[in-house]
């Protein structure tokens, strides 16, 4: 993680005695990723219904997958929290009414909102169900904080532009309220109005208020050297910029992705009760992994006394999160500077290759594997499970109906009978090491 992460002088890391962990809230982009989640550490999960929730075009949700996500949330004794938070128009209202019925049938813990609208008439039509307000109602300070509050929502999920000062002065002034924060995941270079091209250009950062307005400046492109190069000059001619794009692209607007491991112990210390992992349309070996590094890390710092093994877990789970996929971690705004941005490529290739999971509830070396991606007869490779990594080596494959294979091939939406060197327990994934590290 490339940032200044020992110069920030963080709160007395003493966490309150008697304290119990805070709630790890995962995302559920389908039934699947959702049991994951839960078996990987995760105490909540949201998701929503296609129509109201920010993940229409992924969202893999409908009534039927609702009423089962929900009836295995109660059997698990995990909340689940329903995503309403559109910024309605007249036609959605039109459709609130026959949702709302089926919301009071299931029963969620809690509907995050960020739309007025449809806070007023959920209040009015259920005014028993507990509300969250959605991040995109913006709030970064303690007064927008607290007339929410006092409007009856129970829980704020901050702005991730708020910084750890503002969060511990937000919970002094309003301490009966919830608060939530994000912790990991991706990080959308527009939100709440973030420009990164006057930070960029003219070291004049937008955010702080002195903003040199590239957007409304002059733009012409010239060729040199075969490359593509826009200058972007402004219109008294005081400044001129080369953009470059080679063979590959650029990607001036692609965000750093968020990473707080490290940082927990701040978050608890300042009051952040909620710790929330972005991603519904990321794979189920995401959210394993990213529930399994932050669960460890969080009943560390509650139940591990000794300050070194705690760092030693931190340090193992960071290792874990730089093997998935990534744009390059950053701190966000929580230590009030500004995230920087992957220019030179769309992300950071995996070092290691999702290939396999088993949702089977059994201890055998024989398992059921939904393959995902190419692996071998004789492979080496990693089981993921709640509690670590196995290495083990693949001794035998079948695909039942056709027999004995000598690989097992991804995208087909196959199970095959996987024989493995030792015995395996419960729900497991498989990954093995790949060379590349290119994007």
């Amino acid at each position: 993680m490339k940032n200044k992460l020992n110069n920030f002088k963080n709160l007395e890391l003493l966490v309150p005695a008697g304290l119990t962990s805070p709630e790890l809230l995962a995302p559920a982009g389908d039934l699947g990723k959702m049991k994951v989640a839960f078996e990987f550490g995760a105490d909540a999960v949201y998701f929503g219904l296609p129509d109201f929730s920010l993940r229409a075009r992924i969202n893999k949700f409908d009534k039927k997958t609702i009423e089962e996500a929900a009836k295995y949330c109660r059997e698990k004794n995990k909340k689940f929290y329903m995503t309403f938070n559109i910024y309605a128009h007249n036609v959605h209202l039109e459709k609130l009414p026959e949702q709302l019925k089926f919301i009071k049938e299931i029963k969620p813990d809690a509907l995050i909102i960020s739309d007025p609208g449809i806070f007023n008439i959920v209040k009015k039509e259920i005014p028993e169900m507990e509300i969250h307000l959605s991040t995109q109602a913006n709030v970064t300070n303690y007064e927008s904080a607290r007339f929410w509050f006092e409007q009856g929502v129970k829980r704020i999920i901050l702005a991730r532009e708020v910084g750890l000062d503002e969060i511990k002065e937000i919970k002094e002034k309003i301490p009966e309220l919830e608060l939530e924060y994000f912790v990991h995941g991706a990080m959308c270079m527009s939100y709440s109005g973030r420009c990164i091209l006057s930070k960029w250009m003219t070291n004049r950062s937008a955010n702080l208020g002195d903003c040199a307005q590239p957007c409304r400046w002059k733009y012409h492109t010239k060729n040199k050297d075969d490359i593509k190069t826009i200058s972007v000059i402004d219109d008294q001619d005081r400044f001129e910029m080369d953009i470059e794009e080679d063979q590959n692209g650029t990607h001036f607007f692609n965000s750093y992705d968020l990473n707080l491991i490290e940082y927990l112990e701040d978050l608890v210390k300042v009051g952040v009760s909620s710790f929330k992992i972005e991603g519904r349309a990321k794979s189920v070996y995401y959210v394993a992994i990213v529930s399994r590094a932050y669960r460890k890390v969080l009943d560390a710092i509650i139940g591990v006394e000794n300050k070194t093994e705690i760092i030693k877990i931190i340090k193992s789970q960071k290792k874990e999160l730089d093997k998935l996929s990534n744009r390059g971690y950053w701190t966000g705004f929580l230590l009030n500077d500004e995230p920087p941005h992957l220019f030179d490529k769309a992300a950071i290739i995996a070092s290691d290759l999702f290939i396999g999971i088993s949702f089977e509830d059994k201890f055998s070396k024989q398992r059921k594997v939904f393959v995902h991606n190419h692996f071998n007869l004789g492979d080496k490779i990693d089981v993921i499970i709640s509690e670590g990594n196995l290495s083990t080596k693949i001794l035998k494959i079948v695909l039942p109906n056709e027999g004995e294979k000598k690989s097992a091939h991804g995208g087909l939406g196959r199970i095959y009978e996987i024989d493995f060197d030792l015995k395996i327990k419960g729900v497991f994934l498989m990954r093995k090491v790949v060379k590349t590290n290119k994007a």
